[in-house]
Order: structure tokens, then sequence, then C-alpha cells
């Protein structure tokens, strides 16, 4: 066996055998990873969607329970309702604009703003949800969360009862 002067190619009996990738060999190779990395990119999307949107509902599903909770401790009514500030209630806003949970002593909790790309939509058209000081008496809604434009198939709801979450 003679010595090579290129160290990637052995010589034996038989010529010369290289021990690199051909060109060919890795343009196929890249050909098949473009493939299956297309496939996968519209299923990251959805997992993502899917984890911001159960992630908007269950911030909903806390703030109802928080202010649920804060009615019945203070033993007065707690409002949450849309705010585009985080300190007043606004009637022009939208859930997507954030949200308080508003007590006659002020602000309890603040929720930020969605990301533009999601929307929330409150069932029966009222602007706020007031929780009285007995465990019962809210007036039932729900809340939709989904995608805002183009409208997925992918949405969550958040229902408040009379009764309980």
């Amino acid at each position: 066996m003679t010595p090579s002067p290129n160290p990637s190619i052995r010589v034996t009996r038989q010529g010369r055998v290289p021990l690199g990738f051909t060109l060919i060999e890795l343009m196929v190779a890249l050909i098949i990873l473009a493939i299956l990395v297309s496939l996968a990119v519209p299923s990251f999307r959805d997992a993502s969607l899917s984890s911001r949107l159960a992630g908007y509902s269950n911030d909903l599903v806390a703030s109802a329970q928080l202010a649920r909770s804060e009615a019945i401790k203070r033993n007065d009514e707690v409002t949450m309702c849309p705010s585009s500030d985080g300190t007043t209630c606004d009637t022009t806003a939208g859930w997507e604009d954030g949200w308080i949970v508003l007590a006659d002593s002020g602000v309890v909790q603040t929720y930020a703003a969605l990301q533009p790309e999601f929307r929330v939509t409150q069932a029966g058209g009222t602007d706020s949800v007031v929780f009285p000081p007995t465990v019962a008496g809210v007036t039932p809604t729900s809340f939709k969360v989904c995608r805002a434009d183009p409208v997925g198939k992918e949405e969550r709801v958040v229902s408040i009862s009379a009764v309980g979450g």
C-alpha cells in the first residue's frame, strides 16, 4: 500500500478509494433534510398556536377565579373587565387589549394584551363580569379565544357559570 499525497483518498490494490462524500451524495442528503423540515414546520406552528391559545384561556380562567375569591374574601363586588391602560375599565377596548380584576379599593390584578394575531370575544356582548360576594350569582358568560386572522379551526372556550368557575 502506497501512501497517498491526499489524506482523504486511500490507495489500495484496487485503485484509489475516496473517504469523503461526493457532491451528489451531499445534495441528496440536503434534499431529504429539506423535505423533512418542510413537513415538520406546520406541525410545530400548530403546536405553538395550541400552546398560546391554552395559555391565554388559562389566564382568563385564573382571572375569573381570582375575582370570585376576592369578592368572597372582601365581601364586596369585584369586576373583571377589559382595560387598555391597566388601571380602569374601558368599554371601548376589547378583551385582547388586556383586562383587569378591579375591586372598590383598586386594581387587584392586571393582565397584559394578547399578541396581535389573537382575539377574545365574549358571548352576550357584556363589557364586564361582576362577581358578587356570595358564592352564586354571577351572570353566566363565556369567552372564545382564537386566531384573529385567518380565523382558525382551533379555539378555546372559557365558560363562567353562576355557581362555579
